[in-house]
């Protein structure tokens, strides 16, 4: 069996890179939304964050591995939305550095123009995508909601939220709405903020 890593970012960084082209299908606010909402599903499912108010709060003490809960604690009460979109662009470099140090990923920095820097991130071993992807795909047409594996079950609420294509491609996010919404309930509040302000992005764009 594939060991694949831990943390709930890291798996959706990774379900993030599409194996056929060889590169992210997502960056930028999007990704870093998707990978804030995973931390804050991962600290909701372990209960070590609950809701109250319609937003997070602190719940069992324990591991806070990107600092989402010491945030949350030293806060006044506020929306999921907010601690989703809060250090989005800085939660992406944390979970590359994390991954690079690890050893799942390669990352190279290019030059676009021979101005711009960008990172390019390679997966080591494809066979671990494979995993997740598998992981996901199950969770998503097999057992009943409530038998999936917790981090599966919000690797496909948090892919759908985000529009992950590599994961899940617009027609089959469509055709499995009501799978996907079970799972989403399943997973907390956080991927359901995501989705909004995944919308809000395209409408935005579109409007431009």
């Amino acid at each position: 069996m594939t060991e694949v890593p831990e943390s709930l970012p890291a798996r959706m960084y990774l379900l993030a890179y599409d194996l056929r082209k060889q590169k992210m299908t997502r960056g930028g606010a999007r990704l870093g939304y998707v990978l804030r909402a995973a931390a804050l599903t991962e600290l909701y499912l372990d209960g070590r964050l609950g809701e109250e108010r319609r937003g997070p709060a602190p719940g069992t003490p324990g591991d806070d591995p990107y600092g989402v809960l010491a945030q949350v604690a030293a806060s006044r009460p506020r929306s999921w939305q907010h601690w989703v979109r809060k250090d989005a662009k800085a939660i992406v470099g944390t979970v590359r550095a994390e991954l690079a140090r690890d050893g799942w990923i390669r990352v190279r920095e290019r030059r676009v123009l021979g101005l711009f820097p960008r990172q390019v991130v390679t997966v080591k071993d494809p066979r671990v995508v494979k995993a997740l992807w598998g992981g996901a795909s199950s969770a998503l047409r097999g057992r009943p909601v409530a038998h999936v594996n917790s981090y599966d079950a919000a690797a496909v609420a948090l892919a759908a939220a985000g529009e992950l294509a590599s994961v899940l491609p617009g027609p089959d996010r469509r055709r499995h709405k009501r799978r996907i919404d079970e799972l989403t309930a399943r997973s907390g509040p956080a991927a359901a903020a995501v989705r909004k302000l995944i919308r809000r992005l395209n409408a935005a764009a579109a409007g431009g």
